[in-house]
Parts: structure tokens; sequence; C-alpha cells
């Protein structure tokens, strides 16, 4: 089958209610510290991408089994430093950064050599933000420049660690998190705020992790060599799937949506906190509380008059994997619109910033940069009637769910290659449009 589609015509309008992909982010979690709890736990709703795939692929090479059923995975856990772990050892982390930065944590008292590789995206992708803190721990690791493939080999002799974690990111911080569970002592993080699934989930299993919230950082101390039971989870929808509907329902005329079920954790919601102050009526209800998590129902509109935005810095890290989808919406914004320091967006599965900047141009909207910051010069009236083909991207699913909406609302011809690319995410990308009457072939 060709692994490109075509759109040909906008959407019309809609009123609808759809469930998204489940979270991705708490899909992969959930598997890893099941592998290290005592007991077999029981994980409904997991998402089935090819990034949660390679995760349950990567703990059952590493000794951990689990079978399937019905929507249950049940994952028979054998404790901290359980894996069984055979001499040779390859990983394939595919796609996935959270994959392979936090199993690394995992490997730290690893018995034998694993060798850790990855797709050609993510071999771009720089490892030293968290080789740096493995190696404080004692973790023997070698690498090329940084890059994959890695090879870790653990040791017995594990000390913890101080760390200042300066970035902002969730995948550093939980690297940290994990090694310190198969750590002697107390292993203590002074964290900038990011995503903080990996810690929520730790109290929600009654681990001994303590933070204390500080003005600008999070400083999080972790006791190791606690064991903790199996437990069972319902993980909820996606926030960052959720974007591209979001968009697509503001830029789409005499359009309303209800997205069931959505993990809107204060670490995750920068997004609706952006679309709000560009006069998005974007609304949470039903929210509640889910093992620390929050969930709620997102009741999103059409909004013909959005304007433009100063974003503050402070909402970066908590809309960092949906700054593409809002850079769509501050095109269509009457006015220019200012983002600063989005460093962070080119080590993600592809340069997203310089990406997301030849996006813009490419359907005629003027953008400035300097260094890491832009202004977008919005058109509201922008409508698109040419033809548009998008294509070498890395493969990244932000890229083309980007493109699949930018197409929907603004018109034009397009064809839009490596549509496999939804699979590392959200492989009802596709099906959930057509539920909204988008036609693709």
């Amino acid at each position: 089958m060709p692994d490109h589609i075509y759109i040909k015509n906008k959407i019309k309008s809609f009123k609808k209610k759809i469930k998204i992909g489940s979270d991705k982010s708490i899909s992969i979690r959930t598997i890893l510290l099941a592998s290290q709890a005592v007991g077999t736990s029981e994980i409904s709703n997991l998402l089935e991408s090819e990034d949660v795939l390679n995760t349950l692929k990567t703990v059952k090479k590493l000794g951990i089994s689990y079978i399937k059923s019905g929507n249950v995975y049940k994952i028979q856990g054998m404790g901290l430093n359980g894996f069984n772990i055979s001499k040779n050892t390859t990983i394939n982390a595919g796609n996935s950064g959270t994959l392979a930065r936090l199993i690394l944590g995992l490997l730290v008292r690893a018995k034998f050599k694993i060798k850790l590789i990855g797709d050609e995206s993510l071999s771009k992708r720089d490892f030293s933000r968290v080789i740096k803190p493995l190696r404080l721990f004692g973790a023997d690791i070698k690498s090329r420049n940084n890059l994959l493939p890695i090879e870790i080999s653990g040791t017995k002799y594990l000390r913890p660690i101080t760390f200042d974690e300066k970035i902002g990111s969730a995948q550093v911080k939980s690297c940290i998190i994990l090694s310190a569970l198969n750590t002697p002592g107390i292993t203590v993080i002074n964290s900038k705020k990011s995503r903080n699934h990996t810690e929520l989930m730790l109290k929600f299993l009654e681990y001994p992790i303590k933070i204390k919230k500080e003005k600008k950082i999070e400083r999080i101390s972790v006791r190791g060599l606690q064991q903790f039971k199996a437990f069972k989870y319902n993980v909820p929808g996606d926030i960052s799937s959720s974007a591209f509907f979001i968009v697509l329902t503001l830029l789409s005329k005499k359009s309303e949506m209800i997205i069931k079920n959505v993990n809107v954790n204060k670490s995750r919601i920068g997004i609706v906190k952006i679309l709000n102050k560009m006069n998005a009526k974007i609304r949470l209800k039903e929210v509640r509380n889910y093992n620390g998590e929050v969930i709620a129902n997102i009741h999103v509109k059409s909004q013909n008059n959005l304007k433009s935005i100063n974003c503050p810095e402070n909402l970066n890290s908590s809309a960092i994997d949906e700054f593409l989808i809002i850079f769509l919406a501050a095109a269509k914004a009457k006015g220019v619109s200012q983002f600063k320091e989005l460093g962070e967006m080119n080590k993600k599965e592809s340069k997203r910033l310089d990406l997301g900047i030849n996006f813009l141009k490419l359907i005629g909207i003027e953008v400035e940069r300097y260094k890491d910051n832009i202004k977008i010069y919005g058109n509201p009236d922008l409508v698109l009637s040419k033809n548009f083909e998008i294509k070498n991207f890395l493969k990244d699913h932000r890229i083309f769910f980007l493109s699949c909406i930018t197409a929907l609302t603004l018109g034009g011809k397009w064809k839009i290659h490596d549509k496999k690319s939804a699979n590392t995410s959200f492989p009802n990308f596709l099906k959930t449009l057509k539920i909204l009457g988008a036609k693709t072939n």
C-alpha cells in the first residue's frame, strides 16, 4: 500500500463527541514500572502505538513476560532489578526518545552489557543529557558523540547522586528517578518544572518519593531499593493527540467537539492555556482525579476571531509537543504572535522548530526568527488553493498530523507522505478524521 495520502477538500462542519488515543507518555511509564513491581500488574486502555509496542518488546527481551486479555495487558513484574538479561542483548527503541532514555535508567544495575539502538530519527538525537547523570550513578556508558548506538554496563556499586536538571526535560528527570529506584540511599534532583507523570505514578504506588516545590524548581528526593507491589491502571486519553483535533475544530466553520476522558495534567495543558489566551473558548468539564492525574472532557467550538499572543515562556514546557499545531492557530490569528526560547523543539523526533518555520513559509505566512525566538505574522483571511507536497520530514508523526489539519482547514490540494508515521503515537488518527467527515485517500 502507498505510504502517502491525498487531501483535496476542506472538512465540512461537524458536531461530534470522540475518544482520542491513549496517553503515550503514561502508557510507556506504566509498562516500565510494572516491570519493576512485584507481581502481575493489569494495564487497561494501553496505547497500541509503535512506541508503546516497542516498550513491550523491550521488557520482554529483558525477561519480563506479559499477556493481553481483551483490553488488558497483564505484565509479570519481578521486582527492582528483576530483569533476566542475557549476554549480547540489543534493545531497539525505534522512534521513542521516552523509551530510550527511561530504559537506560532501569539498566544501571544490569549484569551484562546492553546495546541500545533506534531508527534514523532517534539516532540523530543527543543523549548527553542522560549519559552524564548515569555515569555519576556509576554506570559504564559508551557512545560516539553522545548518539546511538549506546552500550551500557551496570554496576552493583551504585551511588546516589544530587543532580541539577536545568533543561526542563521530563525524560531526563524520569531517567534519573528510575535509576534511583535501583540505587541505595537517597537521590536528589533539583529539576526545572516539566511533565510529572513518573512522580505521580510512584506516589500512586506509595513509593517513598518526596517533592518540594520551590519558586523555579522542584526538589525531588527518591529513596532507592524499596520494593513496590503490582498495580491496576486505566490509561486516559492523550492531550498531545487531542491538540490536533482542538485546532481542527477552532479553524473549521460552525463546528463543535467534545473529546472524552483526556489527561489534563497541569504539566501538559499549555496548549489549552495558550489557545484560550488567543481568544479560543476551550473548556474542561467533568474534571476528576485519577491516581494523581487529572482527567476531563475537553469542549471546543469554532473560533473565527483568534488573536495573536506574546506567549509566556513559562508555558513552553507544558506545550513543547504541541507548538507545531499552535503555530497553525497563530497563522490564522489577527496580529503578530511571538514565541521565545523554543530550542527544545529541535531536540525532538525532527528539528521541529526549523521544519515548523519552513512549513509556515510554505503556506504563505511571514515568519521572523532570531535564534530560538520567532514572530508569526497571522493572516485571518488565509485560504490555500495551490498544490502542496509534504515529504522528507524524518517521518515525524506530528509534522504528518500538522499537514493533515492544515489541508482540512485551509484548503488546497495536498499530497502528504509517510502516513505510517502516525503509528508512532496515534494509529487511529486517520480513522478519527474519517469519523468527523474528513476525506482522505
